[in-house]
C-alpha cells in the first residue's frame, strides 16, 4: 500500500467527517456514507459505529476498495483492518478529535462493537 502525501493526511485528517463509498464487485461505487475519521501516525482510521453490521462496513468486507471524499480531497482507496494493538491509540485520536461532541455521541465510535470494526484507509 502506498502512503499518503502529507497535504492529502493533512487536509482529510482534519475534516469533520468523510464521505465514503464502497465498490460493487462491478466496480461501481455504492452510495456514499457520512462518517468520522481520525489520523493517527501516518494514516488514516474509521470505524462503523454499527460495528460489523453496518452496511458500509459489511460491504467493505466484499472488495476493500472505494472512493473518499474529504478536505477537498477525492481519492480511491483501500480497506485494511487495523493491527489490534492500535486501538488503544485510535481511541485517543477520536477523543482528540471529538471531544467537543457529547459522551452518548462520541461514545458511539468507542464501543467494543465500533472498535471491532477498526479500519485504515489507504491511497488506492
Amino acid at each position: 500500500m502506498s502512503a499518503w502525501s502529507k497535504e492529502e493526511l493533512t487536509r482529510m485528517g482534519r475534516a469533520e467527517e468523510i464521505d465514503i463509498a464502497v465498490r460493487r464487485p462491478d466496480g461501481g461505487l455504492r452510495d456514499r456514507v457520512t462518517i468520522w475519521v481520525v489520523p493517527h501516525s501516518d494514516a488514516l482510521y474509521v470505524r462503523s459505529v454499527n460495528g460489523r453490521d453496518g452496511a458500509w462496513f459489511r460491504a467493505v468486507q466484499e472488495t476493500y476498495k472505494g472512493r473518499v471524499w474529504a478536505g477537498g480531497v477525492e481519492k480511491d482507496v483501500t480497506f485494511e483492518a487495523a493491527k489490534p494493538d492500535l486501538e488503544d491509540e485510535i481511541d485517543a485520536a477520536y477523543r482528540a478529535k471529538y471531544r467537543r461532541y457529547a459522551g452518548r455521541i462520541l461514545n458511539s465510535v468507542l464501543t467494543a462493537k465500533a472498535r471491532s470494526t477498526s479500519t485504515k484507509l489507504g491511497p488506492g
